[in-house]
């Protein structure tokens, strides 16, 4: 170190040794001490990390397992009545038991579990779609329309659910009927009004929370520079929002779809605990939890099975899904 002109500088030989090539070794260590790692691939390093979601994940899979490929190994059909053994406790032949009319109670928790499991899931996609393109399009506009959007969500927020669901059950009822004599339900005749009623309600009510979440992502994101950089080079609204916006906010809408599976999974459960949702001779968790209640002092495994599957389904996706917004949460990085 020396002073020049009152200021502290420094000398530093350098030879033209220390400007040649880098050794392979040199090279193979650097790439190893900054290995590049995706959003995705990162966020997946964080949730394995996490034991609680991986625990749920997994009880997630046997769920899903239990449901799909498990009434094929059970040698009884869920409407089939076996006489002789009505109202069996667990045993080695039935190990849920059956009910009062001899149906196996193991084979209609599995197509209950299947049911409940799919009703979630579907009327989560719905909503996925529908809210997350609305709140896409009410962020991306702004202004007035913003405002007049959003007035919208805050009115379909105020509608009885319940009510509706019951007011469509009621008109669709008959129609579903009038179709089944005719020989023409098809797969609308299978489903019932019940479950038809639970999706439309969904599609109709249930996307508005999708909706603010995803309109608050976008308005967060619109004025990002690579947002203006796209619209300079000519891009409409419709490739911003598919090809910039929407894609950046996947993190938040993954979990919020997900958190959004047991709420649908709880909501027909509640509803087919009432009678509103899905029809005879299909078998929610929610009818079978109904159906027990008349012998619960009695048979108390009628109930205990299917109300324990629910609870353990819905535990494990709330406990996932809280595990995903923390793996997919940028500040945690």
């Amino acid at each position: 170190m020396i002073f020049k002109n009152g200021l502290l500088s420094m000398q530093v030989d350098i030879s033209a040794g220390d400007f040649e090539p880098a050794t392979k070794q040199e090279m193979e260590n650097l790439e190893k001490m900054r290995q590049n790692v995706t959003y995705w691939q990162d966020a997946w390093r964080r949730l394995k990390e996490n034991k609680i979601a991986m625990g749920a994940l997994i009880v997630i899979i046997l769920f899903i397992i239990f449901a799909v490929v498990g009434p094929w190994l059970v040698p009884y059909g869920y409407e089939q009545q076996i006489r002789g053994d009505e109202s069996l406790f667990p045993c080695m032949k039935h190990p849920f038991g059956t009910d009062n009319l001899g149906r196996d109670l193991l084979v209609r928790v599995m197509i209950g579990t299947r049911i409940s499991m799919g009703i979630g899931v579907g009327a989560s996609l719905i909503v996925l779609i529908i809210g997350s393109i609305y709140g896409a399009v009410s962020g991306l506009l702004g202004g007035k329309s913003d405002s007049v959007m959003m007035r919208i969500v805050e009115i379909i927020y105020s509608l009885p659910d319940i009510l509706i669901i019951i007011l469509l059950q009621l008109m669709l009822k008959p129609i579903l009927e009038e179709k089944s004599a005719s020989g023409s339900g098809g797969v609308l005749q299978v489903l019932g009004p019940g479950i038809i009623a639970i999706f439309v309600v969904f599609g109709l009510l249930y996307w508005v929370g999708m909706a603010r979440i995803v309109r608050a992502q976008v308005l967060s994101l619109k004025e990002m520079e690579y947002i203006n950089a796209a619209r300079a080079l000519g891009a409409n609204n419709r490739r911003l929002i598919f090809k910039h916006l929407l894609p950046n906010s996947m993190g938040t809408i993954i979990v919020t779809t997900m958190l959004q599976i047991p709420a649908a999974i709880f909501t027909e459960a509640f509803l087919s605990f009432l009678g509103l949702g899905v029809s005879a001779p299909l078998a929610s968790l929610g009818s079978l939890s109904s159906q027990a209640l008349n012998g619960i002092s009695s048979y108390p495994y009628m109930l205990i099975f299917p109300a324990l599957a629910i609870s353990l389904i819905i535990l494990s996706f709330n406990l996932f899904g809280d595990g995903l917004r923390d793996a997919l949460d940028p500040k945690l990085k």
